[in-house]
């Protein structure tokens, strides 16, 4: 759903900034049942003291917009009741879901840990201070043999995992695999390569050495509260955002907007009907049959915005040495079914609106050699030139007035998504019982804060400006006859 996959800043700063929202207990090497419906003021507050670190430019945002402080509570409520309704409905005990969520914290643990026992030796790539005996101790341990096993030297034998690391491996990579086919059907046949396959073994290796020592001086008391509360919020926030996906994917069927349900809509909005469009366009194109100035008529009633030149004169219609190809299929079609010269008998409807078409030149070798058109689709370098007429049909959104006119079945099929999104978000906030505070303190920040926060995220080094406006490939015209890309030639 739209409302979900679109970046949310709160929620992006948290993960960033390597915070989450709640802690819980948890016992080593096993599995409790999470609960991702609410988080405190306190909570909050803290991870908003971290964010105040990494980006305190979002902090001073939030304190001064009252409306978008509110929106990143309905939008926090929103994640948490998605992930929480994907637990209800079994999402997080599917089997790679599952073992996702394990490796989700097993991730984030090891890497949280790594940042804080070597945060002061100076830089090295993640998991750098591993050893390679480590690493060979992780894979020669195991449950097999647990009083020489790895998990056993470092005293967490009896609570570890009873998976070999192999078993151990091959259960992350699947899980992996699997996930990222069912996210991306062009990955439906990946397969990996064995040099992928080894540097996934390492990492794997690296971060379950990491996950165990952190799970040890977790429990033993070891590592600094406020480190362990911080690395276990981000495992949950974590584990929400994939939880909510998951349920995101699902309920987008429930959103979805029929033609009948379009066809309604209009029916009961006169207003959008395009029947009294219509009735102008046929009145046009009889006029244009009849013999009166076609280039006239389209300066006098064309909507389409390509007819104004960038000086303000109108260009009567015309699109010279047009590759075949490039426009809409029904538009195409009428004008290549003409003579030169000819009008096209009937009204050609797109979703831009009605179209008034006349053939000025057939389809062949361009008649402008100096012509700088886009490459032609065929191989001959076959154009052709036609007027029209454009009666837009086009709706203008109330609530985003610099957005471009939209076709009428669009606006409405976005309007009622929009519509049945909003009601499936507040029954499952509300069914959920999700509570996210109101009246958390945003921390102070100063201009200075923003300023050094830039200087150090600014790359070194000379920086590119970007091109001269007048270089860059103009924007395309909306409301004429949409382009499109032929198809390559096999």
């Amino acid at each position: 759903m739209s409302n979900l996959t679109k970046g949310l800043i709160l929620v992006a700063a948290i993960v960033l900034v390597g915070g989450g929202l709640v802690v819980w207990k948890n016992k080593v090497g096993g599995h409790t049942t999470e609960s991702y419906n609410s988080i405190s003021k306190a909570e909050l507050e803290m991870l908003l003291a971290d964010v105040a670190k990494s980006n305190p430019a979002i902090l001073k945002r939030l304190k001064e917009d009252p409306e978008m402080k509110k929106q990143q509570i309905d939008n926090l409520k929103q994640l948490l009741a998605f992930a929480t309704q994907a637990q209800k409905d079994g999402l997080a005990s599917d089997a790679s879901n599952k073992q996702e969520l394990d490796n989700i914290r097993a991730e984030i643990l090891a890497v949280s840990y790594d940042k804080e026992i070597n945060k002061d030796k100076g830089p090295m790539p993640p998991f750098g201070f591993i050893s390679e005996d480590q690493v060979k101790a992780f894979w020669e341990g195991g449950t097999a043999a647990p009083e020489k096993g790895f998990f056993d030297k470092i005293g967490l034998g009896a609570a570890a995992d009873t998976r070999s690391p192999e078993d151990q491996f091959n259960d992350f990579l699947n899980a992996k695999l699997e996930i990222m086919k069912k996210s991306s059907p062009e990955n439906a046949n990946r397969e990996i390569s064995e040099e992928e396959r080894t540097q996934a073994r390492d990492v794997f290796a690296k971060i379950r050495i990491y996950k165990a020592e952190y799970d040890q001086k977790a429990k033993s008391g070891e590592l600094p509260k406020e480190f362990v509360d911080k690395a276990n919020l981000q495992v949950k926030l974590q584990q929400a955002q994939f939880l909510a996906r998951l349920y995101a994917e699902k309920a987008t069927e429930q959103t979805k907007v029929t033609d009948e349900e379009i066809t309604q809509y209009i029916a009961e909005h006169p207003e959008l009907d395009p029947a009294q469009k219509r009735t102008k366009a046929q009145g046009i194109l009889d006029r244009a049959k009849a013999g009166e100035d076609f280039a006239a008529l389209a300066n006098e009633f064309s909507e389409d915005p390509g007819n104004k030149s960038p000086d303000g004169s109108m260009q009567g219609g015309i699109y010279k040495d047009v590759p075949k190809g490039r426009m809409v299929a029904p538009f195409e079609a009428a004008a290549l079914a003409l003579e030169p010269g000819q009008v096209a008998p009937d009204l050609v409807e797109t979703d831009f609106g009605f179209h008034i078409v006349k053939l000025e030149r057939k389809l062949g070798p361009s008649a402008n050699k100096d012509a700088k058109t886009a490459p032609p689709s065929g191989p001959a370098g076959d154009t052709y030139d036609v007027r029209h007429i454009l009666i837009s049909t086009g709706v203008k959104d109330p609530e985003n007035p610099a957005a471009r006119d939209a076709p009428v079945k669009e606006f409405v099929r976005n309007k009622l998504e929009t519509e049945k999104e909003k009601k499936l978000l507040e029954s499952i906030v509300a069914a959920n019982n999700v509570s996210v505070p109101a009246d958390f303190d945003v921390p102070e920040v100063t201009e200075e804060q923003i300023q050094q926060m830039r200087q150090k995220q600014q790359p070194p080094g000379p920086q590119m400006a970007p091109p001269d406006q007048e270089d860059a490939p103009p924007a395309p015209k909306p409301g004429k006859p949409e382009p499109k890309k032929p198809e390559a030639k096999k």
